[in-house]
This record gives C-alpha cells, sequence and structure tokens, in this order.
C-alpha cells in the first residue's frame, strides 16, 4: 500500500486524497488516514488570549510540567498567545510506526508551537524510523514529496498554531 497524499492544507483544515474527511489534525500512513485526537494520549495544547503576557508568564513559572508560551498575531491582527504542554508524545506515533512506515514526518503547527520532545524523537530512532520535524507546511511537502517517490512514510500534523 502507498502513503496517501495530502491533497490540501489551510488553517485548521486538511484533506487526504481518497478520504471524504476534513481533519483538522491528521495522522497518515500507508492506506490509511484519521483524525489526530490529542485527548487520547494526553497531549494539550491550551491556549488562551491574553492581554497580560506577564500574568501568564507568571503562571508558567508556578507550573511543574514543561510548558512554552508563544506570541503570535492572528490574521485580524490582535495578539494571542498560546500556552503548550507536553508536546507530541510516543503514544501519539505508536499507531503510525505498527503501519511499517520507515519515516514519519511530524507537522508542529503553521507557528510551530506543538513541541517534540527528544524522547519522542528518540523513540523514533530507536525502532529504525527515520523522522523529520517540520512547519506543517513544509512538513506536508516533505511527507507529499516522499509518498510520491514510493516511500513508506507516515506523519501526524497539526493544522493551527
Amino acid at each position: 500500500m502507498s502513503s496517501p497524499e495530502i491533497a490540501s492544507l489551510s488553517w485548521g483544515q486538511m484533506k487526504v486524497k481518497g478520504c471524504s474527511t476534513t481533519y483538522k489534525d491528521c495522522k497518515v500512513w500507508p492506506g490509511g488516514s484519521r483524525t489526530w485526537d490529542w485527548r487520547e494520549t494526553g497531549t494539550n495544547v491550551t491556549g488562551k488570549s491574553c492581554k497580560s503576557i506577564k500574568g501568564l508568564r507568571g503562571v508558567l513559572q508556578r507550573k511543574q510540567e514543561k510548558m512554552s508560551l508563544y506570541e503570535f498575531k492572528t490574521g485580524g491582527g490582535e495578539k494571542n498567545s498560546w500556552v503548550v504542554w507536553r508536546g507530541v508524545q510516543p503514544a501519539d506515533l505508536e499507531e503510525v510506526v505498527k503501519k511499517g512506515v520507515k519515516t514519519l514526518v511530524i507537522g508542529r503547527g503553521m507557528s510551530e508551537a506543538l513541541q517534540v520532545p527528544p524522547s519522542t524523537v528518540d523513540y523514533l530512532k530507536k525502532n529504525g524510523i527515520d523522522v523529520l520535524v517540520l512547519q506543517t507546511e513544509k512538513a506536508v511537502e516533505e511527507y507529499n514529496a516522499l509518498a510520491a517517490r514510493g516511500v513508506k512514510v507516515g506523519g501526524v500534523f497539526h493544522s493551527t498554531c
């Protein structure tokens, strides 16, 4: 089976060739695709519009979990902040790994807010899988190029922040 082409990508929407579903975040592998539901594994991105970046940084400093603060402007020019916990975990990738992929592409989001901890990359390498971690638009381009060459490639893609 070949890896399906990602037919389109825009903020918050992805389409996989041959699939009628429009995904926000998705997993793809040779012969299939499905929604990537972060709640299944505890990978969280909690978004919050915040007037006081200073106050949000104070919250981050008091938390024990590994978190990062990202600031960006939306298309409308308003400032937003996102607090990102944990990042992509091995559990997010297990389903795709079990499909026998040789390369796995991870799309970190349009603004690269989604983190990929070293332990996740190590998990893939220990399983003999090449890994590419990229901004989502670049990740989709690379994934599609690999799929077109017949590489047994899988991916997980975040289509917003």
